[in-house]
């Protein structure tokens, strides 16, 4: 992974315009975000809250390039995103992407440098510089001496330490994490959060949160509460 420097003078790489989205149930029409103005700074770590129904997920699965917006501009490490087919979609996901979830999604019959690899087989890269690749990755999340284990041999937050290194083995731009620590005890989850921290301020990742602890917030720079679609004031 390339380290980054923390100047000054960051570029946006996330903007956002009048962002809506909405989804069909039936013939009801469910208007999720609405007119949605937001920009995030290149290097920066950003938590989004609020309640349930709020829009947090739907937000974060578009700046992840999961999802298209209904309507606005959604640029996105200088790519507009609005128009993109679902192909090109995962190009772009691939390329600039890390995603962290509250559960790991790791493969229970690979081990932690195998599950940390499976990103990099789309790369068609030599089987050695996968494999060199993903022990670095597990190097920078602290976890070279269990590169070789199950994730039934791992402890809950050992597991999230491997999907942190399977969201940075590719070199993403940007690390999209749902309640990274919400399956995880405060010890564990303040293990993450400084993990999370030190990505930020040690590789320069930009990192967006969503996250329903007060505690995983102050740890943004800058947090973002939505309410009803829209962000509060």
């Amino acid at each position: 992974m390339s380290e980054g420097n923390n100047g000054s003078g960051k570029s946006d790489i996330i903007a956002l315009r009048k962002v809506g989205k909405s989804f069909w149930r039936g013939k009801e029409r469910l208007d999720v975000l609405q007119e949605l103005d937001l920009t995030m700074k290149e290097g920066s770590f950003e938590a989004l809250m609020g309640p349930s129904g709020s829009g947090k997920s739907t937000l974060l699965n578009l700046i992840a390039g999961l999802d298209v917006p209904t309507s606005g501009s959604l640029k996105v490490a200088g790519v507009e995103l609005s128009q993109m087919s679902e192909s090109d979609r995962a190009g772009f996901r691939a390329a600039n992407i890390g995603f962290v979830f509250q559960t790991y999604n790791l493969l229970p019959v690979l081990t932690a440098v195998e599950n940390v690899e499976l990103p990099l087989l789309l790369a068609k890269l030599p089987a050695a510089e996968r494999r060199a690749r993903a022990q670095t990755a597990l190097r920078v999340v602290g976890l070279e001496e269990r590169m070789n284990h199950y994730p039934r041999q791992l402890s809950g937050g050992q597991e999230q330490r491997v999907t942190i290194a399977r969201a940075i083995v590719s070199d993403p731009k940007i690390i999209v994490a749902d309640e990274p620590t919400g399956d995880l005890d405060r010890v564990a989850a303040n293990d993450i959060l400084n993990l999370l921290g030190k990505l930020n301020t040690e590789f320069n990742k930009t990192i967006v949160m969503v996250t329903h602890d007060p505690a995983a917030a102050e740890r943004a720079s800058i947090c973002h509460r939505l309410d009803k679609g829209a962000l509060a004031l």
